[in-house]
This record gives structure tokens, C-alpha cells and sequence, in this order.
């Protein structure tokens, strides 16, 4: 009986360059290309942006109109011809790779200027992806989660060097203290997945419920002094939102977070609650067939990667924590600066966000997301407001990677990024 492919943890790195493969080389290679276009087309929005901020009767702030115009500009490029290429090469690249379906948009300063499905969010009914296509979306989950973690610590509410028993009661002690710190940002020494725990088909109708799966585990080193990728770990800091917060996590992320933010469609990937738009799970065979996912249930790591969502409001939720919209600059700025182990060496990872410059070395937060049946990824460019998000109904695998020619989401998302960068044309927050 064929079986899907196992699970791969997201990529650490942010990727430079593109293998082979002629449908991905000419999708990459023409949208970067779109950038050198960008240019006219920005400066005609600038222009008209202007034109719109001065027809205002209570004038924008500096900040505002910086931004206005930014998006203008963005919106151009989109309408030039960023948004018509984009579509025929990512379409070419479903089609060519065999994918079931794909989703991609572009944010800027929280406004999405472009967006746009590919595919099939339903294979075998032939319901075809659309902006509102809603996909699971991993470890991207943790980069959500992030923002309830900085407005506790913001708040007051959580001191990130305490012991997570100061929130967390029912947590077993370890042979090391283990700090929230450590923890958010993968140098506790918890573990990640072992076996077949990915397919977890169990539900568990509560966080503490779902630490059962590893709390009672010893270390694998003494905190602080390696990093270790743990999606049970981004599962404690949930507890750890629990216990400072006083209310459900779930319910905390949607008032504190979603709402405030305006992401309709971010909501956990609850498997017996109906949800409008959601994408059908697939796995791809390393001959290119694809097979329905196995049935699985995410219950166990909301805060890890248990959440719904679609690229328009990841984008829109990275562009607009940036800004500033939920969190304090401090805070941002705590949540994408990379850690260090004890030896000072720098871990690439903040707390729910990688970090690294990308390959013209413009500052880049990101994170990747790999559920059974979904492939996820998610780019910040700080400095200039710009995010782009991909989602694909494919659980990720050595058969997905060959069939796109060794390309990953990271290189279309860099790629897709150019044109809109060049439009906003350096840092646009002051």
C-alpha cells in the first residue's frame, strides 16, 4: 500500500540561488527582472499618491504618508505588468511541477496589492485555489503566536528569563532551569518530532493536554547552549501564554491578535469544525502522483503549527506587526533579533522568526511551515514594509522538491519581493 512522504522540519536558511529546471529558472529570472520595470511606474503612483494625500482635509502624518506612497507605488508595479507575470509563471510552475495547488500575495505597510490562486484547492471536484483559499500553514504558526508572546512581555505579564513553571505549574522541573526566553527561541533543549508523532490523529482538548507528549522527556543538552529546532517547544510557550494571560490560548491569539489585526482568515485548523474555503490535503509520491493526505489532528500544537490561513493575511500580519500596529518598535525589534547560545554564537532565529539577510543583503525575517499536507512559507522585509507569503496543499517532501526542480518557496518569495522593492525604493519606516 503507497504511503506519503514523511515530514521534513522547515529550512533554517534563507536560499541564495536556484538549481535547475527551465519552467523555475525563467519564472525566477523574469520576475527579477520585473524589478528593473518598476521604476517608471513607481514614480507615476508616487506622484498620483501625492496628488491623493493633498486632497486630504486633516493631512496624513509623515510616517502615514511615507507609507500611502509606498503602497501606490506597490499597487502600480502590480498593475504594470508585476501582477500579469506573476501569474503566468506561477501557473506555468504548477503546472509543470505537477502541484495540486499554490497561493501567493504581496503586502505592503498591511495593504495587499497583489494576490492570486493557482491551481486546485480540491483536486478531484476541480475547485480551483483562490486568494481566500485557506491552507495549514505549519511552523509559520509560530510566527503568528509570536505576537501574543511580545504583548505579554510587553504588558508586564511575562518576564522571558523566569523559569516557565512561574506560568506553567504543572510543568516537570528538569535537571536546568528553562526560561520562556530559551524556549521561544529553540535553546531549551526540547525535543521535536519523533516517529510518527507528525500524524498524530489523537485529539487533545487542551494545551496542558497536549504537553503529555513530551514534558515528562529529558533534555537533550543544558539550556542556552545549542540550538535545536522544536515545534513542542512554541507548544509550551502556549502554556506559558495560558498561565501569564489567564484565558484559553485560542481564545487569547483571536481577540488579542487576529482581531485587532483584521486576519478573517487566520483560525486553528480545528478537524471537525467547518471552515469555509479550506484547501483539500495532498501528498505527492516520488513518481509525482498525488494521494489525499492522511487524517490528522493538530490539536496538539496550535501555537507550533496548527493554524489555517491564507497568503494574503500572512503577508498582511507580518507588514502590519512591523509597523508597529500591535506591538511597540522594542518589541518587534526583540522578536527579530537573533539569539545566541551561551558561547555568543548567533542562532539565526529571534523568537518565531529566522533571520537573515537575503542574497543582495537587505535585512529578512521569515519562517517556513511544513504540515501534512500543506507547505507554507513567509517573508518580511523590514527595513522597506514589503512581505510576500506562498501556500501549497502538499505536504513537503523529497518528491515536492524534485518535481520544482530543487527550488523552494523562499527563492519564488525573494523573487516575486524584487519588483515590489524596487518600487518602494529603500526604507520606507522612518
Amino acid at each position: 500500500m503507497p504511503t506519503g512522504p514523511r515530514y521534513q522540519r522547515p529550512s533554517a536558511s534563507l536560499p541564495r540561488r536556484v538549481p535547475g529546471g527551465v519552467v523555475v529558472r525563467a519564472a525566477i529570472a523574469a520576475l527579477a527582472l520585473l524589478g528593473l520595470a518598476a521604476t517608471g511606474a513607481a514614480a507615476q503612483a508616487s506622484a498620483a499618491a501625492q496628488a491623493a494625500g493633498a486632497a486630504h482635509s486633516v493631512a496624513p502624518s509623515p510616517t502615514a504618508a511615507t507609507r500611502l506612497a509606498a503602497i501606490a507605488r506597490a499597487a502600480a508595479v502590480a498593475r504594470e505588468g508585476a501582477g500579469r507575470d506573476a501569474h503566468r509563471l506561477l501557473d506555468s510552475l504548477v503546472a509543470a511541477a505537477g502541484l495540486p495547488g499554490l497561493s501567493a500575495a504581496v503586502g505592503v505597510h498591511g495593504r495587499i496589492v497583489w494576490a492570486e490562486g493557482f491551481g486546485f484547492a480540491d483536486v478531484e471536484n476541480r475547485i480551483p485555489v483562490t486568494p481566500l483559499t485557506e491552507f495549514r500553514v505549519g511552523s509559520v504558526s509560530k510566527s503568528l503566536t509570536s505576537a501574543a508572546l511580545g504583548l505579554l512581555v510587553q504588558e508586564g505579564k511575562i518576564d522571558l528569563d523566569a523559569p516557565v513553571q512561574r506560568y506553567v505549574p504543572s510543568f516537570p522541573n528538569k535537571r536546568w532551569p528553562v526560561t520562556t526566553r530559551e524556549v521561544a527561541g529553540h535553546l531549551a533543549g526540547i525535543r521535536h518530532y519523533r516517529g510518527d508523532e507528525f500524524l498524530s490523529s489523537r485529539h487533545y482538548p487542551s494545551v496542558d493536554s497536549g504537553l503529555s507528549i513530551f514534558e515528562h522527556d529529558t533534555l537533550l543538552f543544558e539550556p542556552g547552549t545549542k540550538f535545536h529546532y522544536s515545534t513542542y517547544g512554541w507548544d509550551l510557550v502556549s502554556a506559558v501564554i495560558e498561565g501569564a494571560s489567564g484565558q484559553a490560548f485560542l481564545d487569547y491569539m483571536r481577540e488579542h491578535v487576529l482581531e485587532p489585526l483584521d486576519l478573517r482568515e487566520t483560525v486553528a485548523d480545528q478537524p471537525d469544525s467547518l471552515v469555509r474555503y479550506r484547501a483539500r490535503p495532498y501528498d505527492m509520491r516520488d513518481d509525482g502522483t498525488l494521494l489525499n493526505s492522511p487524517w490528522v489532528d493538530n490539536s496538539y500544537k496550535w501555537a507550533g503549527g496548527g493554524y489555517l490561513s491564507t497568503p494574503s493575511d500572512l503577508a498582511r500580519y507580518a507588514t502590519r506587526l512591523d509597523d508597529g500596529d500591535l506591538l511597540d518598535p522594542s518589541t518587534v525589534r526583540l522578536l527579530f533579533t537573533s539569539e545566541k547560545t551561551s558561547s555568543g554564537e548567533v542562532t539565526h532565529y529571534g523568537m518565531g522568526w529566522f533571520t537573515r539577510p537575503d542574497s543582495e543583503g537587505r535585512r529578512t525575517v521569515y519562517h517556513s511551515g511544513g504540515s501534512v499536507g500543506g507547505t507554507t512559507f513567509l517573508l518580511l522585509y523590514p527595513d522597506e514594509g514589503v512581505a510576500v507569503a506562498f501556500t501549497m496543499n502538499v505536504t513537503p517532501s523529497r518528491a515536492v522538491g524534485k518535481a520544482m526542480k530543487g527550488a523552494s518557496l523562499g527563492d519564488f518569495a525573494q523573487a516575486l519581493a524584487r519588483p515590489y522593492l524596487a518600487a518602494v525604493g529603500g526604507p520606507t519606516t522612518p
